[in-house]
């Protein structure tokens, strides 16, 4: 006699991912995310060169025209995750601290061990996303308390 296993009931439904391989996910997402990516620039008074590394080392002509936004450009899937990083990471500074603060933040100097002295902003500059993966995890840790 062969038991089979069952998990229990939960609340808990998991959300189905966004497939970001397709082109019209992408599409309806990237108008919003460069607002919102920009946007959160302006908050931190990042410099465009330092902007254009986040993003993943864009050109300066790709950069400008997104920028400008003529016309919206369909990012690609790894733009789009570096640019929810960074509003998760915007987010949760203004849930945790004054706008004044959260806005200032980025930029300051750091003694927790993971920036080791140097500013968030040049911490993921260096790492990439699995720093900008980390400021997020860090930061929503601080909100709930942990």
């Amino acid at each position: 006699m062969s038991a089979t296993q069952t998990y229990p009931t939960s609340r808990y439904e998991s959300a189905t991912p966004i497939d970001l391989r397709a082109k019209e996910q992408r599409a309806r997402l990237s108008p919003a995310a460069l607002a919102g990516f920009f946007k959160a620039m302006e908050r931190w008074r990042v410099r465009d060169e330092d902007a254009r590394q986040l993003l993943g080392d864009i050109s300066h002509g790709t950069y400008y025209a997104w920028k400008k936004r003529g016309r919206d450009p369909v990012l690609d899937g790894d733009v789009l995750v570096r640019i929810s990083y960074l509003i998760g990471i915007f987010k949760a500074l203004h849930l945790l601290y004054s706008q004044k603060l959260a806005d200032e933040w980025i930029g300051l100097p750091n003694t927790n061990r993971i920036f080791g002295g140097a500013t968030p902003l040049e911490y993921m500059i260096r790492g990439g996303s699995p720093a900008m993966q980390t400021v997020r995890r860090l930061l929503e840790a601080r909100r709930s308390g942990v």
